[in-house]
């Protein structure tokens, strides 16, 4: 079985696995209800991405590769942001806006670690947040200014699916994630 292959498929049991993990709801238990949408969401967002394992299928289905690798010292990094312009505005589990991976040893071969969820602030006033989504039982981060020139206010969330972050599931930075040094 060639090694893309067996990865899928280890991450379809893994995801399989945690969704009978959930368990099913008990009735008039909204928190557990909560748990179970979050667990059933996440997984569907595995299964959707889990084939970006393999970088250049990523690329294929319309993410556009880049060579800017976001860092902040002292909070960890981000990695390589491929961005899917029509997955924008999407809280589809199964549609992220972006995929980031981590540079490999020696900067080459790229592992994906996480996925970004982008939507745009509908009136675009980083005073108001009124139209803040929310996915996995989480409230995206944002309002906030655009990360280039032209991007505009938006709201973001980050879910390392596919790297553990010591700091959660939800933080924008990975202390464990390294960008190659410029």
């Amino acid at each position: 079985m060639p090694a893309r292959t067996a990865k899928a498929a280890l991450a379809l049991a893994v995801v399989s696995s945690l969704a009978l993990a959930a368990g099913p709801a008990q009735a008039g238990n909204d928190n557990a209800g909560r748990e179970k949408k979050r667990q059933a969401d996440l997984a569907k967002a595995y299964v959707a991405t889990a084939k970006y394992l393999w970088e250049p299928l990523a690329v294929k289905h319309g993410f556009e590769r880049t060579d800017a690798c976001a860092d902040l010292p002292g909070a960890g990094g981000m990695g390589y942001h491929y961005v899917n312009r029509k997955n924008i505005g999407s809280t589809d589990p199964a549609r992220p806006a972006a995929l980031l991976y981590e540079p490999g040893p020696k900067g080459e071969k790229r592992k994906l670690v996480a996925v970004e969820y982008l939507v745009v602030d509908r009136d675009q006033n980083l005073e108001t947040d009124d139209d803040r989504p929310s996915m996995f039982g989480k409230k995206f981060d944002g309002p906030m200014e655009g990360h280039e020139p032209g991007m505009p206010i938006h709201y973001d969330l980050h879910v390392w699916l596919y790297k553990s972050n010591p700091k959660g599931l939800f933080d924008p930075w990975n202390p464990t994630v390294r960008c190659p040094a410029s």
